[in-house]
């Protein structure tokens, strides 16, 4: 991902954890529910074992997802980068970055995460907002 052998990562994270609280609490109805399911007599134990899988698959699949998920800022660049099979970047050079902003709820600020916007890159649940946003300011002036 590096354009030049002079360009340094200066900052590599994941989105904010939160991120994951909404497919866990989609996941833990699932498997709740699977859960009661189960418990009873048999022709609903098979729908509540199908529930149980789907929820932990959903969970699987947040936590998969989170993973392979990156911010990077870089001496040149600020890219977010996803995927596993198929590598996805959106990258905006610092040089071209003329509008820089900060978004943060009530939420964000309390839990630590906010949404940077750096020209036409918008990237969300981003961890220590003010940090990464202050740094890209300084790489970008």
């Amino acid at each position: 991902m590096l354009a030049s052998p002079e360009e340094q990562v200066c900052f590599d994270a994941r989105r904010h954890g939160v991120v994951l609280a909404r497919p866990f609490t989609k996941a833990l109805v699932l498997a709740g529910a699977g859960g009661i399911l189960v418990a009873q007599p048999w022709p609903l134990l098979v729908p509540g074992a199908v529930l149980v899988l789907l929820g932990a698959l959903l969970a699987l699949r947040a936590v998969w997802r989170w993973e392979r998920t990156h911010l990077v800022v870089t001496t040149e660049k600020l890219f977010v980068v996803d995927g596993t099979l198929r590598r996805r970047s959106s990258a905006v050079r610092l040089r071209s970055v003329e509008n820089l902003e900060l978004d943060q709820s009530l939420a964000g600020r309390l839990l630590g995460y906010g949404t940077l916007v750096a020209g036409p890159l918008e990237i969300d649940h981003v961890p220590e907002p003010r940090s990464v946003y202050r740094l890209v300011e300084r790489l970008a002036g």
